[in-house]
C-alpha cells in the first residue's frame, strides 16, 4: 500500500525544487536591481538621460524579483490547497513578467549602442557649461568631483576639457581641484598640468566602462532568470496541475483497490 504513495510525494518534492528555483530567480533580479542601482549607475548618473535606462530597468528588476518571489510562495500555498485557481493565476503572471524581462533586456542592448555615440557629445558640452568646481554645493558638480575622484579621471575626454569653459572663466583656472592627483598639494594650482600632477585621462570611457559592464549585467540577469523561470514554471506549473490538483484522496482510493 505504502508503495502506491511514492509517485506522488515524489511529485511534490519535485514540486517544491521548481518552487524553490523559481523564489532563487526572483532573488537573484533583487540582488541585481540593487547591485546596478547603488553601485557603478550611481557614477554613470553623470551620463545624464543616456543611462537614465539603467535605472529605469534596474527598479523594474526590483519588481519583478519581488513579485516573483511572492509567485514561488503563492505556487506552495496553491499546491498544499490543491488550488487550481491560484496554480494558473501564478503561471499566467508568471509569463507576463517573461515577456517584461525579455523586453527589459532587449531595451537595455538596443540603448547601450545609444550611449557611446551621443553622450560623449552631450556631456562634453553640458560639462563646459554647467561645472562650477570643487566642492561646490549644486548637485552637477558634486557628482563630477565623485567621479573624478573615484575613477583617478580628468573632464570628460580629457583635462583640456575646461579650457573656455564657465569654470575657467570664474577661477581662471584650466582644470578643477579634484584632478589633481594630491589635491591638498602646492602643485595642484589649476595651471600645472604634469602627468605627475594632474589625472591625464578622460573620464567617458572609464564610465563607458562601468555602463557597459551594468547593461551586460542588466540583459544578461534578466535573460538567464527568464531561463530559470521558463523551466521552472512550465514543468512546475504541469505537475501541479496533473499532481497537486487531483486530491490525494484519489490516490489514496487507487491504494485501497
Amino acid at each position: 500500500m505504502a508503495e502506491r504513495h511514492i509517485p506522488y510525494y515524489s511529485l511534490k518534492k519535485l514540486f517544491s525544487f521548481f518552487n524553490g528555483v523559481t523564489v532563487l530567480s526572483g532573488m537573484i533580479l533583487i540582488g541585481l536591481s540593487i547591485y546596478v542601482n547603488f553601485r557603478g549607475a550611481v557614477l554613470t548618473k553623470v551620463l545624464g538621460r543616456s543611462s537614465a535606462y539603467l535605472f529605469h530597468v534596474g527598479y523594474l528588476c526590483l519588481v519583478m524579483g519581488s513579485v516573483t518571489v511572492l509567485l514561488g510562495f503563492a505556487r506552495w500555498h496553491g499546491a498544499a490547497k490543491e488550488s487550481r485557481g491560484t496554480l494558473l493565476f501564478c503561471f499566467l503572471v508568471m509569463v507576463i513578467i517573461l515577456i517584461v524581462q525579455i523586453t527589459a533586456a532587449t531595451v537595455v542592448l538596443a540603448f547601450f549602442p545609444v550611449v557611446r555615440e551621443v553622450a560623449l557629445e552631450h556631456n562634453f558640452v553640458t560639462l563646459r557649461k554647467n561645472y562650477r568646481g570643487y566642492k561646490e554645493p549644486d548637485d552637477y558638480s558634486m557628482r563630477w568631483n565623485l567621479v573624478v575622484e573615484k575613477l583617478k579621471c580628468c573632464g570628460v575626454k580629457n583635462y583640456t576639457d575646461f579650457s573656455g569653459s564657465s569654470f575657467e572663466r570664474v577661477t581662471g583656472h584650466t582644470y578643477p581641484r579634484c584632478c589633481c592627483k594630491s589635491p591638498g598639494t602646492v602643485d595642484c594650482d589649476g595651471h600645472n598640468v604634469s602627468a605627475d600632477v594632474i589625472h591625464q585621462e578622460g573620464c567617458f570611457p572609464k564610465l563607458l566602462k562601468i555602463t557597459k559592464t551594468q547593461s551586460a549585467n542588466l540583459s544578461g540577469g534578466c535573460l538567464g532568470t527568464a531561463v530559470m523561470q521558463v523551466s521552472s514554471s512550465s514543468s512546475g506549473t504541469h505537475r501541479g496541475l496533473l499532481i497537486y490538483c487531483v486530491p490525494s484522496t484519489v490516490w489514496d482510493t487507487e491504494t485501497q483497490q
